[in-house]
């Protein structure tokens, strides 16, 4: 079973027992899905070969559940990608292993977390960018550890690993109203919690009377592209004229589609508009003028989100929590100081 010399790995302990790796795990650190009988067989085997039990999460299985609008991120912007890079560096080196599931709809979500609670070889899940409110309500009644990525649970019940999507946005609007900026646009496509925040954080540092009308500045795009940014500061443009001087975009695909409406106005970026984006994209810096931004810590997010499943793996007393990463405000050539404008 063991060559002399060498430590007892998961795998020689799990064999000896006749259990894979991850049950064998699960049993060792106490987490649910064991029957008795067969955790005290593993832990009596433990005992007997002088199994040093290590702090990783070696043999344990995650499910990582990515959303449709994660998906579609995925496929358009990256954010995703770069979330999962960190997600997947972070549980090769506990020794982890993944099992990444995409989903179309809502149910399709819920098969899959009725999936995981049956099988026993899985320790928990990853939710990346999962906001539906009849998912999260199975959700908080599953047994087994459930972490979201990108995201959050409003009743706390459920923890989450997200930026600190408020701040980021009120960073981005205090640096422009900090450059004599008063009516900032928000262009944003709304409907995620975390887009929620990034509004609140925007109109957290307007100007006080232009906070008062706040929902006249809102610009809805619709989509996470370009194209229906573009097409909604254009449309905004045609009923209101340039009634602003800046805009808050909540994500930088949604700047580059801002900056092609406003040139195609002839408006020049900044002397007469300035514009800020969300997450730190590489393509923000290859943008004429650079994009300035609020640089998100995507791959860290998939990092802490992986530390906190296992954590939560690990402790019998393990309590919900919400981890929010901060965020750096990059500073380009797309925003400068405010125009001298009547009524701006």
């Amino acid at each position: 079973m063991k060559t002399p010399g060498k430590r007892l790995r998961l795998s020689d302990l799990a064999a000896y027992c006749n259990v894979s790796p991850s049950t064998a795990s699960r049993a060792l650190s106490g987490t649910p899905g064991v029957r008795p009988e067969l955790r005290e067989k593993i832990l009596a085997a433990a005992r007997e070969k002088n199994y040093y039990q290590p702090t990783t999460m070696a043999g344990h299985r995650v499910i990582v559940l990515a959303s449709t609008a994660a998906m579609l991120d995925y496929q358009r912007n990256q954010f995703t990608a770069h979330v999962l890079e960190g997600i997947r560096a972070r549980a090769a080196a506990l020794d982890m292993e993944l099992v990444t599931r995409s989903v179309a709809a809502p149910q399709h979500e819920l098969a899959v977390i009725e999936e995981a609670v049956a099988d026993e070889d899985v320790a928990g899940l990853l939710f990346l960018t999962v906001d539906d409110d009849i998912v999260l309500a199975q959700a908080r009644n599953v047994a087994k550890p459930i972490v979201l990525v990108n995201g959050d649970d409003p009743t706390m019940q459920l923890s989450s690993v997200a930026p600190h999507n408020r701040v980021a946005a009120a960073l981005a609007t205090r640096h422009l109203t900090g450059l004599g900026h008063r009516r900032i646009l928000f262009c944003t496509n709304p409907g995620r919690r975390t887009i929620t925040r990034r509004r609140e954080g925007w109109c957290d540092e307007l100007p006080e009377d232009v906070r008062a009308h706040w929902q006249e500045m809102i610009v809805d795009t619709g989509e996470w592209t370009a194209e229906a940014a573009r097409e909604a500061i254009l449309a905004r443009l045609d009923r209101e004229g340039v009634d602003f001087t800046a805009i808050l975009c909540a994500g930088d695909s949604l700047a580059i589609g801002v900056t092609h409406a406003l040139r195609e106005r002839g408006l020049r970026i900044p002397e007469d508009i300035s514009v800020v984006g969300i997450d730190g994209l590489p393509q923000g810096e290859l943008l004429a003028p650079a994009l300035t931004s609020v640089h998100l810590p995507m791959r860290s997010i998939g990092e802490a989100a992986v530390d906190l499943m296992r954590e939560h793996c690990l402790a019998d007393d393990f309590i919900a929590r919400r981890v929010e990463l901060s965020c750096k405000l990059v500073i380009r050539d797309s925003s400068g100081h405010a125009p001298t404008r009547v009524g701006s």
